[in-house]
């Protein structure tokens, strides 16, 4: 018996939630791993991530050559995840969606938004992912208790991650008998080449990571037997389209500049695909690589990421900082959030202890802090007309970040926030045509209408 028994018809993918028993156990891992299996059978592959994450999903897209997409019940509410779930698996012959954390585990330590959660929405079944380095029969007592927990989700197979030898998988084979034994899909031996090197908040993104993981990602998806996963699978699958079906957009009426490098690479793909539906042309430029503004652009976009990673090197674009505080003044709609704000700013101070200037094109000093930590949801309230729509625009996003403001010469008064965990406060940047937060907005829920305020921003500011 396969983990998926449902999206067999032809109109529906095969769809599988690879999740854990806790975080470390290897779930980013085996998804990459399925990823790598699925492809190589010549699939298209749709994958997503539940959360807020943005590393992950680029990892994702470098195997599939599809843009990853995140499922947060928090941004969405439960009709936003499947109407998501929906539109970017058309054109897919399966789907791999990876959980965060542990599968149960959700706000404040409840069920809501766990991935369990998630899968019970999307009638989606889950393959739990069971770090079993240093254990054997005691696998199967971690596997009866994830298989009775909540009756609402379906477990559909067991993969056991780091398993030491051959001889260990035996062990294991016989300690949990036949019957649990079925229900495992897949024993993947421990790698050390498959981990992803770590830095400060996070994994290393593509665009740093030096090492070249192909090889080891091969040999763990060499250990996946599809079929026990999804069934029987034909190689090739339909001829899906290499490129997920998007609603009918809107003809190209403006030109948005999208900083898009190792500095600024934190993006919702559902955010992109709202500016481009509602008629924003996207163009890609490398601040960290010296380039200046695209020509003719009519906005800008700085998304999150690691500016202070790369200080130096924005330091020395004094171009783009020259042309970022002419058409800040000239009021051309800019919008930054996160490493955005950062590099909007007047001087960054890296943990180092070194200061290096920013654009300038906001009066703000930021200082990377490790003490100061924000991690949070967030609901947000704008407080004057700007880009985003008119005041009183509401949307939902997410706070991550290591640093903090320590001198600003505008208030900081723009946002209204409310977080998920009842705490209020105002936040964030309005100058002129600019918007800039620590904030990461989702643009797509809420009917909020924030992509086509954008685009009009910039229709009449190129008026």
């Amino acid at each position: 018996m396969s983990a998926v028994e449902q999206g067999s018809s032809a109109d529906e993918p095969a769809t599988v939630v690879v999740s854990a028993t806790h975080s470390g156990a290897g779930k980013t891992t085996i998804t990459r791993a399925l990823l790598w299996a699925l492809r190589e059978r010549g699939l298209v592959v749709q994958s997503f991530k539940i959360g807020p994450d943005f590393i992950d999903p680029m990892y994702h897209r470098a195997l599939t050559g599809r843009a990853s997409v995140n499922l947060d019940l928090w941004m969405m509410g439960e009709d936003g995840l499947r109407e998501v779930f929906a539109r970017w698996s058309v054109g897919a012959d399966v789907v791999v969606i990876e959980a965060m954390g542990a599968l149960f585990d959700g706000a404040d330590g409840g069920r809501v938004g766990s991935a369990a959660h998630v899968a019970a929405v999307l009638g989606v079944p889950v393959v739990v992912v069971v770090d079993v380095w240093g254990m054997t029969r005691t696998a199967g007592a971690v596997m009866d208790g994830m298989d009775g927990f909540d009756p609402q989700v379906e477990i559909g197979g067991f993969v056991l991650n780091r398993v030491g030898s051959r001889g260990h998988r035996d062990l294991i084979e016989r300690g949990i008998g036949e019957s649990r034994w079925r229900r495992v899909v897949a024993a993947v031996e421990a790698d050390p080449a498959l981990e992803v090197p770590e830095r400060h908040l996070g994994l290393l993104t593509p665009y740093e990571n030096p090492a070249d993981m192909a090889g080891s990602v091969a040999r763990a998806g060499k250990q996946i037997d599809l079929d026990r996963v999804f069934g029987g699978l034909a190689a090739g699958g339909r001829a899906g389209s290499a490129l997920p079906a998007q609603a009918a957009r809107r003809p190209s009426r403006a030109r948005l500049a999208v900083a898009r490098d190792a500095a600024f690479c934190f993006y919702y793909e559902e955010n992109l695909a709202a500016l481009v539906g509602a008629g924003f042309d996207l163009v890609e430029f490398s601040p960290v690589a010296g380039e200046a503004l695209p020509d003719s652009c009519d906005a800008v976009y700085f998304g999150g990421g690691y500016p202070e990673s790369f200080a130096a090197d924005l330091a020395a674009n004094s171009r783009l900082a020259g042309q970022l505080r002419d058409a800040a003044e000239r009021g051309m709609p800019i919008y930054g959030e996160c490493g955005g704000l950062v590099w909007l700013g007047r001087t960054l101070r890296t943990h180092d202890g070194v200061e290096y200037p920013m654009s300038g094109v906001l009066p703000v000093d930021i200082t990377m802090d490790p003490q100061h930590l924000a991690i949070r949801y967030v609901e947000l309230t704008t407080g004057a007309d700007s880009l985003l729509g008119r005041r009183g625009t509401v949307l939902r996003g997410q706070e991550f970040h290591q640093s903090r403001i320590t001198a600003c010469s505008i208030p900081a008064d723009f946002y209204a926030v409310r977080t998920s965990d009842g705490q209020e406060f105002e936040a964030g940047f309005r100058y002129r045509g600019v918007v800039a937060s620590y904030m990461h907005a989702y643009f797509a829920g809420q009917g909020s209408g924030v992509a086509g305020h954008f685009v009009e921003a910039a229709c009449r500011w190129r008026a």
